[in-house]
């Protein structure tokens, strides 16, 4: 039997599309399984015929693969990835590469990879975006690990990678842990992009009564300026998917409760550690939250009735609006993200090129969109960019429209509809631009209550007050 290219471990729907689509692009896999009926199962069906080979152990795995040998992960984030590990530690040897494909939080990623590097291994954390279907027919991917490791993959990476413009949507990320930071801050921008359209959905219906035909109309036609994305590509379709039961669309019938797995709360907690205000990004996730609150929502709605202040404009005055604001405040959101990225490379060392992460996105990933293509050439305009809003595209883009997103905010305000992740863009725009803030009044009342001291804007130096005689 001739030796595979990679052997892959875990065959739920994500590994099983990998493996299928390595091998469509020409190259063998041995996989593996921890239960042996998934193995036989795959084997025996989609996975016939192809050059895939079934292993029932570890040892089988590694003897059925070229060396060095390159075995990649595909199991839940966390302790399932250490036991994987851990399993194959005896029969690792120097040279050879582990990459873990899942959504493994990037601490675990910096600490495998240390293990690893103190054996002669090597190790990858690599983020793979797209869902079961990008996996299949090309999603992005975020390698990170040494240099070395990412050459041995490379041809393989860019022979599955989703393609934009013949470009693969695939680039070495950095060392360490730094695929699975950028992978954890994809994902987190999806939260992002995924609650403003909510709001802007639910301004429209709750607002202007529209039907899910309208609505449909309303985000196909956004699809075709700069909101075009996949997010609002399904957006628009889902509104066409009837209930059977009922022939109302079906989108009506699904519990108001999100769920997530946790990368969004993960990118909060480093941007907290980081300094790095991420405010749409944290708004996205609270909505999550409280929207799992069904049962007390529903009691607190029974005594705190909705204002009584219906929208009574132009109907395509206010879609217009919602569209305007909707792109301001994604604007204001990927900002954050990438400003989290650029001080996660300074603080982690990752020499991230955000320019080429814009580029990788555009393929294959979730949050892929036409708007990154804007994003990617404000990087290579300007590869030191502090900020997406200072690159004069997005400055253009959000003085021409930023009164739209405050019309908005003000009316979903009046009509008592939450827009928390529009709010939050907004009051980061403001805040971003403001060259004062009440900040001053916060540091005086840590130095009264507890002698923290303040600085002066007129002279250097440190100060201290006792306010009061």
């Amino acid at each position: 039997m001739k030796s595979k290219d990679i052997g892959l471990i875990g065959l739920a729907v994500m590994g099983q599309n990998l493996v299928l689509n390595m091998e469509r692009n020409g190259f063998g896999v041995a996989v593996f399984n921890r239960t042996a009926p998934t193995t036989a199962a795959f084997i025996e069906g989609v996975a016939a015929g192809k050059n895939i080979t079934a292993t029932y152990t570890i040892e089988d795995l590694f003897a059925s693969l070229k060396r060095p040998r390159i075995i990649m992960i595909m199991v839940k984030a966390g302790a399932p990835v250490d036991a994987v590990i851990a399993q194959l530690k005896p029969c690792l040897e120097p040279g050879d590469l582990v990459i873990d494909g899942g959504n493994a939080h990037f601490p675990d990623t910096e600490r495998r990879s240390q293990e690893m590097e103190a054996r002669g291994i090597l190790y990858m954390g690599v983020g793979v975006s797209g869902g079961e279907e990008g996996a299949l027919k090309g999603p992005s991917i975020m390698p990170g690990g040494p240099r070395e490791a990412y050459a041995l993959v490379e041809p393989l990476f860019k022979a599955i990678a989703a393609r934009v413009n013949d470009e693969p949507c695939v680039t070495w990320i950095g060392p360490r842990g730094a695929g699975h930071f950028v992978k954890m801050v994809h994902n987190a921008i999806e939260y992002g992009d995924m609650q403003l359209i909510a709001e802007a959905y639910d301004l429209l219906h709750r607002n202007l009564g529209l039907s899910g035909t309208e609505l449909h109309e309303v985000f196909a036609q956004w699809n075709k300026g700069p909101l075009c994305s996949y997010l609002i590509e399904i957006t628009a379709d889902i509104f066409t998917c009837p209930d059977p039961e009922t022939n109302s669309p079906l989108v009506d019938m699904v519990l108001d409760q999100a769920e997530q797995k946790g990368t969004g709360r993960w990118t909060i907690q480093s941007a907290l550690e980081l300094g790095v205000p991420i405010p749409t990004i944290a708004a996205a996730v609270d909505a999550r939250v409280l929207s799992s609150y069904k049962s007390e929502r529903m009691e607190a709605a029974k005594v705190f009735p909705i204002p009584d202040m219906p929208y009574t404009g132009h109907r395509d005055a206010f879609i217009q609006a919602v569209g305007d604001a909707l792109y301001v405040a994604k604007i204001c959101s990927y900002a954050q993200g990438m400003a989290l990225l650029r001080k996660a490379g300074n603080m982690y060392d990752y020499p991230l090129e955000y320019g080429e992460i814009a580029r990788i996105w555009r393929g294959g990933c979730i949050i892929r969109a036409r708007f990154l293509d804007d994003v990617r050439a404000a990087f290579q305009e300007n590869p030191n960019l502090t900020n997406l809003l200072l690159a004069p595209f997005f400055r253009e883009a959000v003085l021409s429209r930023h009164n739209a997103l405050r019309q908005i905010v003000k009316t979903s305000a009046e009509s008592g509809i939450p827009t928390p992740g529009m709010s939050a863009s907004l009051a980061y725009f403001d805040s971003y631009r403001s060259d004062r803030l009440p900040a001053n009044l916060t540091q005086a009342q840590r130095d009264y209550f507890g002698a923290h001291t303040y600085r002066r804007v007129d002279r250097e130096g440190v100060c201290h007050t006792k306010w009061t005689t």
